[in-house]
């Protein structure tokens, strides 16, 4: 029986779960980074990212700039699976997507390192 952290073996999110978290951290990530930060090609993110478009997961837009996609997830979309599917995506996006260190911040707020 393998430990915690002793090597491959399974996961409990998958790839899907990755990709999604990763573009939820920064919806104008370019698919070769967000297959870099998930550890699968570049083609099977393009493969993830047409599944969560065709599945309702998320749209995609042109940036103002003209030379990238944005990427717009709803949150209020179920999950797949019969036996979650009751739940919204929203849950796993408040658990696992950007975290404090990603929320916008205003100059005038002091972050106290004891966190309080």
């Amino acid at each position: 029986m393998q430990g915690k952290g002793t090597g491959p073996g399974w996961t409990f999110l998958t790839s899907h779960a990755r990709v999604l978290l990763a573009i939820a951290r920064d919806p104008g990530i370019r698919l070769r980074d967000v297959a870099s930060h998930c550890g699968v090609t570049e083609r099977t993110v393009q493969n993830i990212v047409a599944d969560l478009e065709a599945g309702g997961y998320l749209t995609r837009s042109r940036a103002a700039d003209g030379r990238r996609n944005v990427y717009h997830i709803d949150p209020a979309a179920p999950f797949r699976h019969p036996a979650e599917s009751d739940h919204e995506i929203a849950g796993l996006l408040a658990l696992l997507g950007p975290g404090p260190d990603h929320a916008p911040r205003h100059d005038d707020e002091r972050q106290d390192p004891r966190g309080r």
